[in-house]
Formats: structure tokens, sequence, C-alpha cells
């Protein structure tokens, strides 16, 4: 092994180091904290391979009795499935960064972890403000996420995977959720991860979380079949209230639209 590898290697090890003494919690959190937007961790809400998402209180100030704190699992102890699949057509417009992470150097590695939380900021930013139902993203910062709360003190807004609906109540789910995703792709967005578990229902009404690996129907060329799965995922859940409906035919009437500039 080379000097230089050496040296990259014992820098990996002293920051695992610092990292594992340290409450990977509380140093997500700390910024949120200092800037009063929460005053206190009430209770773990989801953890999952890529983050943990926690309910904590909101500070006065914020307008909301309570927000939602999604942090990032760290690097090291984290990875997000068929990565590539996700990041075609993203640009990353600064030379240096671009060639640390195609070099997967340690700086690299480091700038594309911050880039899905990053990502994901921005997609629901924009998103909520063309009115989709999601979280509204307060805050972020290298490894987390500050926003909306969906449930309340006791628990959170279950998913649609854990819910009881009516039929009537499944149909109506079903029409917002299509909505969302139109809404969705008429501003360059597909979900690319859509599940009856990243649905939560919330005061009669369906909210959709978990955007990270969204995609720019525009640059990817993955994007139908990403697309398509979604949707498909959404009929097959309502297919228990017996309710049919194709879900790859929807896909490509939504696409058709898409690529004919009619959304």
């Amino acid at each position: 092994m080379s000097k230089r590898k050496q040296l990259r290697a014992m820098d990996e090890l002293e920051e695992q180091e610092i990292l594992a003494q340290q409450d990977p919690v509380q140093v997500a959190l700390d910024y949120f904290f200092a800037e009063g937007m929460i005053t206190e961790t009430l209770y773990p809400v989801k953890s999952g391979k890529e983050a943990t998402v926690y309910c904590c209180q909101a500070h006065p100030s914020i307008g909301a009795e309570l927000l939602a704190a999604k942090i990032y699992r760290p690097r090291h102890h984290r990875s997000f499935k068929n990565d590539a699949v996700y990041q075609e057509g993203r640009v990353i417009t600064n030379g240096q960064v671009r060639r640390a992470v195609q070099k997967k150097s340690r700086f690299g590695r480091q700038m594309q972890f911050g880039m899905w939380v990053d990502h994901e900021f921005e997609v629901l930013t924009t998103l909520h403000q063309a009115g989709a139902d999601i979280p509204q993203p307060i805050a972020r910062t290298q490894s987390a996420i500050l926003m909306e709360y969906f449930g309340d003190h006791e628990k959170a807004a279950p998913s649609l995977g854990g819910s009881e609906l009516s039929q009537k109540q499944a149909r109506a789910v079903f029409d917002s959720l299509l909505d969302n995703i139109e809404l969705w792709l008429a501003h360059n967005y597909v979900h690319g991860d859509l599940s009856a578990y990243n649905i939560l229902y919330w005061q009669g009404q369906a909210k959709i979380i978990d955007f990270p690996q969204a995609v720019d129907p525009r640059f990817n060329s993955n994007a139908l079949s990403l697309l398509t799965r979604d949707i498909e995922n959404v009929c097959h859940y309502v297919a228990r209230y017996g309710l049919v409906y194709d879900g790859r035919r929807i896909a490509e009437r939504l696409w058709h639209k898409f690529r004919n500039a009619q959304l």
C-alpha cells in the first residue's frame, strides 16, 4: 500500500472513531436546536436502511406543534439500492466535486452523501410549493432534514399498508395519488420508490414521503419504468378493496401527456 493510501486509510479510521464516540442523533439535530426550531426529541418514528425519522417538539415560533427530523445514516453505514439508476441525469456543476465523486475519493463520498440530502430537500421544496400532498420542508443540514410532521404526540400517522379503509376511502386515496403523480410529472419529477409503505394516511388524506431517489424524467432513461412501477404499486394496494386499474396503461397515458407537454 502506498504512503498516500495509508494516510487516507488512517484519516478514514480516525473519522469513524470520532463519529463512533458521538451521539449521531444529537450531532445531526444540534443545528435545529441551536436555531430555535425544535426544543425536544420525543420518539423515533421510523428506522430504515437509509435514514431514521424522529418526532420532535417544535419551538413555538415555528407555528407548528410537532416536526419530523429525518436523519440520514452515516455514509459508512448506509447505501441506496440501485444508486446508479436514480443518479442518472443528475448534474454536478462543480468540476472539483464531480471529479472527486467519479474517483470515489473520501471527499467525493462525503459530497455524494450530502447530495442525497440536498436533493430530497429541493424536491420537497419544489413539490410542496406546487401543492403536492407531501411534508413541508423547514430546514436541512448536511445529514438531516427538518419537515412537517404527520401524527400526534402518541404516534405517527400510519402508512397505507397499515391502514384499513372503506372502498370509498380507497377510491378517494387512489384518485388523490394519481393527481399527485401527475403533478410531480408536470414539475419534472418521478418519485421512483412509491409504495403503500411510504404513503401515510392522516386525517382522511394520503400524504407521501421519502423523495431522495426522485428522478428527473427529462434526463433519466429509467423514468418511465420507475413511473410505471410507482403506479402499479398504488394499483396493487387498492386492489385489496376490489378496485381494479391497469397501472401500465395509466403510466403510458401520463407519459404521453408529459412527452407532449400536455400536463
